[in-house]
């Protein structure tokens, strides 16, 4: 039944490719129908790094991929962003020749964190797994904030797992290492490394998780991220191992940081922006350190990268620039709000869809600052299926120039027509509205399909 499910699926994906489609879940849904327990066989005997999380899993996991890439490890990765069991089922499926053999014993993995629980009763070891952050997303899909949280805790109880890299910043994430007998990594922010311009606005985790009372903090980065502690029961930032102690620049197109693993500093310009590609960052450098990578490749990683699939990607369309940014939940939008306020002038379109992969459930939009943006009186596209519901806050954050084209041809000549050559045209899309957005680019211009 084995190698009869792989033959089949691996067929299946051949066919799919060939027509141009992503190939990433459907075979995975395949495999697992016809052989329950196909994921088990197929992940023994690898080397496993798992990366969850709300935000940042997809940059990270490919900022690592790169990283293995310089120290020379081959390995397979779900770096398109399909995380959820099928997906990763797929990835591991096309990781094997079509006898059952791995081609390599390394798998870097995304996971969705709703389905970390479902996964860790499929697989028997990780040698690592990475845990970003956690903000409130899609609920309708992933329940209240501390369920998910309470179900990535389970899952590490469930799997072998020798390693822990936490965002120390984040008063959940570091949770997790509530009696885990492996070994930690914290990274974060020294307190003096950044600044906010305006006041921050906690909305995820405002009390202590073991005593309830209302955490205070040393500094702040964003949201609840920063030096949490609480002044009754004690539990607070853990002291971390790789630390951003300053950073010297957040333009809109690169960041200049300076870094210590330990006790040794460095200093990167990282080819991304904004301060939660900063963690991202931060995150991968621990990585790197676990790793015993060169810190040399580790700089080089960071300098080098490139945006990926629909975070802060960018498209040159006939001579002039188009940033695709995903956005799901207030958290990471009010980041991308911030990045996109060091422009001089902004030309934006929102497309926002609520179909089941991105969330049915769309009140999160009224969590998001966009207020902020009337400083700058963009010109605003509104596009998707809940394009008037996007409009109705727009109007009472009180921006003013803003029009609904749900034609995305016609969008996108509209958007671009109205920028110089020295512009950007900001598209933020939720995660089907930036499929059909990326589809109608592939065909007009020569971009890499979103699986690759």
């Amino acid at each position: 039944m084995y190698f009869f499910t792989l033959l089949v699926v691996k067929i299946i994906i051949k066919i799919f490719r060939f027509f141009g489609r992503g190939a990433t879940n459907l075979p995975g849904k395949i495999a697992l129908f016809i052989n329950p327990k196909i994921l088990t066989k197929l992940t023994s005997g690898f080397r496993i790094i798992m990366i969850t999380g709300t935000n940042g899993k997809t940059t990270t996991t490919k900022i690592i991929s790169k990283m293995l890439s310089l120290e020379n490890i081959h390995h397979i990765s779900n770096t398109s962003g399909a995380n959820l069991v099928s997906g990763i089922t797929t990835t591991f499926i096309e990781g094997h020749t079509i006898f059952g053999k791995p081609k390599t014993n390394v798998a870097l993995l995304e996971i969705d964190e709703a389905s970390f629980f479902k996964i860790s009763k499929m697989i028997s070891s990780i040698d690592c797994l990475i845990v970003t952050n956690f903000f409130r997303d899609q609920l309708d899909r992933c329940g209240e904030l501390y369920t998910i949280l309470q179900s990535v805790l389970d899952g590490i109880s469930n799997i072998s797992c020798k390693n822990l890299i936490l965002n120390a910043d984040d008063s959940l994430t570091s949770f997790l290492a509530k009696n885990f007998s492996g070994n930690v990594i914290y990274y974060g922010f020294s307190p003096l490394a950044y600044k906010p311009t305006s006041v921050v606005s906690n909305t995820d985790a405002n009390f202590c998780i073991f005593c309830k009372n209302e955490y205070k903090y040393t500094n702040h980065t964003y949201n609840h991220l920063g030096g949490f502690y609480c002044d009754k029961c004690g539990y607070k930032k853990p002291n971390t191992d790789i630390t951003c102690t300053n950073i010297d620049n957040l333009s809109p197109n690169f960041s200049n940081i300076k870094f210590k693993i330990l006790s040794d500093e460095y200093i990167a310009k990282l080819n991304i922006t904004g301060l939660y590609n900063v963690y991202n960052s931060l995150c991968a450098i621990s990585l790197g350190y676990l790793f015993r990578f060169d810190v040399k490749n580790i700089i080089k990683t960071l300098e080098n990268f490139d945006s990926v699939f629909g975070r802060m990607e960018t498209v040159n369309f006939f001579g002039k620039q188009i940033k695709l940014i995903l956005v799901k939940n207030p958290a990471g939008f009010n980041q991308v709000i911030d990045c996109l306020l060091k422009e001089d002038s902004i030309q934006i379109a929102f497309l926002l869809n609520d179909n089941l992969a991105d969330g049915t459930d769309i009140s999160w939009i009224w969590d998001v600052n966009f207020e902020h943006l009337c400083s700058k009186n963009p010109t605003t596209l509104i596009g998707g299926k809940r394009a008037y519901d996007m409009a109705i806050r727009l109007k009472y954050a009180g921006i003013k120039n803003m029009s609904i084209i749900n034609n995305y041809n016609l969008l996108l000549e509209t958007g671009i027509n109205n920028i110089k050559e020295n512009e950007t045209f900001y598209i933020l899309p939720t995660y089907t509205a930036l499929l059909e957005i990326r589809s109608i680019l592939e065909k007009k211009i020569n971009i890499k399909e979103f699986w690759k």
